[in-house]
C-alpha cells in the first residue's frame, strides 16, 4: 500500500498496490501491521457502508466526540465521490484545514481519517456506494457535525448539494 499524506496532519490517502494477472488484479486495502507501524490507528471495531442513490447528495460532515472518538478507513465501492475532511483538533498544526480526494469505484483509493478530524462526502455520481472500518462503536451521544458550507473553513466543493438531511443542513457556525 502506499500512503501519501494530506493537508490534515495524520490523514492519508491509501493507494492499494496491485498485482495484476490474467484473472484481474489483487491488492490490500488494509494492514494492521502496516498502519501501526506508521503510527495510525489499526483498530476496527465496525465496519459500514452507506448507498447513495442520486448524484448530488451530500452526507456529512461528521464526527464523533471522546471519549468515543474515532477514525475511519473509507472507500467508494461503487460511483464516485468528493470526500472531504476538515481537522477540528484544536492543538494540531492542521487545525481547521480541510482537505479532499476523490475516491471511486475505478480508482481504489481509501483515505485514513484520524480522531478529532470531520467527514463528509458528495456524490459525483448516481448509485455509489461507500463503506466505511470504523475504530469505536457508534455512540449517538457522542455523534458530533459541522455545516457543510460553515465560512470558518471555506470548502470548496464541485458544485452545490442538491440532497442532504435537514440534520446536516442545520448545524451552526463553528465555534471554537
Amino acid at each position: 500500500m502506499e500512503f501519501k499524506e494530506t493537508a490534515v496532519a495524520g490523514a492519508f490517502v491509501v493507494a492499494p498496490e496491485r498485482l495484476d494477472d490474467e484473472r484481474g488484479f489483487f491488492a490490500r486495502t488494509f494492514c494492521r501491521r502496516e498502519f501501526a507501524q506508521r503510527g495510525l490507528n489499526p483498530q476496527v471495531s465496525q465496519s459500514s457502508v452507506s448507498f447513495n442513490p442520486k448524484r448530488g447528495t451530500l452526507r456529512g460532515l461528521h464526527y464523533q466526540a471522546p471519549p468515543h472518538a474515532e477514525c475511519k478507513l473509507v472507500r467508494c465501492t461503487r460511483g464516485a465521490i468528493f470526500d472531504v475532511i476538515i481537522d477540528l483538533r484544536p492543538h494540531s498544526p492542521s487545525y481547521r484545514r480541510w482537505a479532499a480526494t476523490e475516491l471511486s469505484a475505478q480508482n481504489h483509493r481509501l483515505i485514513y481519517i484520524p480522531e478529532g478530524i470531520a467527514h463528509g462526502f458528495l456524490t459525483l455520481a448516481d448509485d455509489c456506494e461507500v463503506f466505511y472500518e470504523i475504530s469505536e462503536s457508534y455512540h449517538p451521544e457522542c455523534t458530533r457535525g459541522v455545516r457543510w458550507n460553515d465560512p470558518a473553513f471555506h470548502v470548496r466543493w464541485p458544485f452545490p448539494p442538491a440532497l442532504m438531511s435537514e440534520r446536516d443542513r442545520s448545524y451552526p457556525d463553528f465555534a471554537e
